[in-house]
């Protein structure tokens, strides 16, 4: 069976400091529109008025990093007209942007919203895995970049063996659309499954 290439997402540890979104924009010149790798903010509770002070009740917060999960079913290439969408030996997904006629279907299709819409050049992009770094045996961009090594890769079966099987934590849609290639090792106060009590949290980013 051929290797099958995915990343840990560690969120226990994950300090919200988006290093692996802004390495990754750098790494491929992306304007500011465009981020393939993005952290999201995911938090609830409320604070309760008692004695005349505000204690915190059931307040939580944990942030996921997450870009195109090169997925075992990719819903991108089963839409793309164009065929211009393909998975690689390695089970990496990529987007041959010369063959791509910008319909978006893609975007519309991947639960993740991994693949988005380069509007100078008229066509889609995506996480490419940093495929150059990889053949030249570097890390991916992201990986070398977060602070708190909250982000690893390799044989996705490797991962699961050594972190769990884990693909899932809200607010990320489920795992059963896509079969993602990933591994998250949760957050102590991660929920789970869509039925989460919290909400994004994000500020807006300027554009």
């Amino acid at each position: 069976m051929a290797k099958q290439l995915g990343f840990l997402i560690n969120s226990s540890v994950c300090a919200n400091c988006k290093a692996c979104q802004v390495a990754c924009q750098d790494k491929n010149n992306l304007p500011a529109s465009i981020r393939w790798r993005r952290v999201v903010l995911y938090g609830g509770g409320s604070w309760l008025e008692k004695g005349g002070r505000w204690l915190p009740n059931g307040v939580f917060s944990y942030s996921v990093s997450f870009a195109c999960m090169h997925c075992e079913k990719p819903a991108c290439v089963e839409v793309c007209p164009a065929g211009a969408i393909t998975k690689r030996a390695d089970g990496v997904v990529l987007i041959n942007q010369d063959q791509c006629i910008g319909c978006r279907y893609c975007e519309w299709a991947c639960p993740y919203g991994a693949p988005q819409f380069n509007e100078v050049k008229g066509v889609m992009s995506k996480c490419t895995f940093c495929e150059d770094l990889l053949a030249q045996g570097q890390n991916p961009a992201c990986v070398d970049a977060c602070p708190m090594r909250a982000i690893e890769f390799g044989d996705i079966a490797e991962l699961r063996a050594k972190y769990g099987a884990l693909a899932q934590v809200d607010p990320l849609p489920t795992p059963t659309i896509t079969l993602p290639n990933v591994v998250i090792s949760p957050h102590r106060n991660a929920q789970f499954g869509g039925k989460g009590t919290g909400r994004i949290m994000n500020l807006p980013e300027e554009l």
